[in-house]
């Protein structure tokens, strides 16, 4: 039997009437959310939409659990901080999860992004459809490069990093993407900051120091490689150590050499 609760209106009903009911009284109450909860909110996000897209309504924090490689204790907390408890025996109300989600997140409207670099990187930054796709347009491309300027890039016009300031201010811009070579990056983050700047994404291979206030988050391929080689040559020590076990007298052979 469907109910306002499980049909399709009833979940967008509830979608717009409970954040007004509740949205005060949560705000004052709901404590900072920790870091680490912070970056699991986005994979949930993801998880929710895919289950959302394939007809889900309802999940339980066991099923949300399974796909996020987390146990369910974890993924209760984590929503506990929304404010999201779900019901027993029915779970969460998956369009409602998405929505208190995107909302913690910022995601109810867009947020511009400029890019500084617009060689290699930077141009495949640009052309990622999924910036766009999730909330986060080009605003804007800047370069030193003489080259570069006045070139376009994915629809976006290559400026000089002078007129970066200008492109922050008109565009209302806050998020600002590093995608140089390292030897730079303190410096363009440099130049991000004094034009307004208050998030940076870094790209650049090299750590970059900001004042106080100021959100970096560091993407470096280089570093996640070098944690899966980890994983890689873990897996090789332990079948090399099964193999070695699995011969009689190695391991004698072995302590004896």
């Amino acid at each position: 039997m469907t109910t306002p609760e499980t049909s399709s209106a009833g979940l967008c009903e509830g979608v717009h009437k409970r954040p007004r009911l509740r949205s005060v009284a949560a705000q004052r109450t709901r404590r900072r959310i920790p870091e680490a909860t912070v970056a699991r909110l986005p994979v949930y996000l993801q998880l929710l939409g895919d289950q959302f897209d394939a007809g889900v309504t309802n999940i339980s924090s066991e099923e949300l659990a399974d796909l996020a490689g987390v146990n369910a204790a974890k993924v209760r907390k984590d929503l506990s901080y929304l404010g999201s408890y779900g019901t027993r025996g029915v779970g969460y109300e998956v369009e409602f999860l998405v929505f208190q989600i995107k909302r913690e997140l910022g995601l109810t409207h867009d947020w511009e992004v400029v890019i500084v670099g617009a060689g290699n990187l930077g141009q495949a930054l640009a052309g990622y459809g999924g910036f766009s796709e999730r909330g986060f347009p080009v605003g804007g491309i800047v370069d030193v490069d003489d080259d570069k300027i006045g070139t376009l890039v994915c629809g976006a016009r290559v400026r000089h990093v002078e007129d970066l300031p200008e492109i922050v201010r008109s565009r209302g811009i806050s998020i600002g993407v590093i995608a140089t070579p390292g030897p730079a990056a303190q410096d363009v983050a440099d130049a991000l900051v004094a034009a307004g700047v208050t998030s940076i994404l870094n790209f650049a291979p090299a750590i970059v120091s900001c004042p106080h206030g100021v959100s970096v988050r560091k993407v470096d391929l280089a570093v996640e490689l070098q944690i899966l080689s980890y994983h890689e040559q873990r897996r090789a020590n332990l079948r090399r150590s099964s193999r070695l076990t699995a011969v009689p007298g190695a391991r004698g052979r072995g302590a004896s050499a």
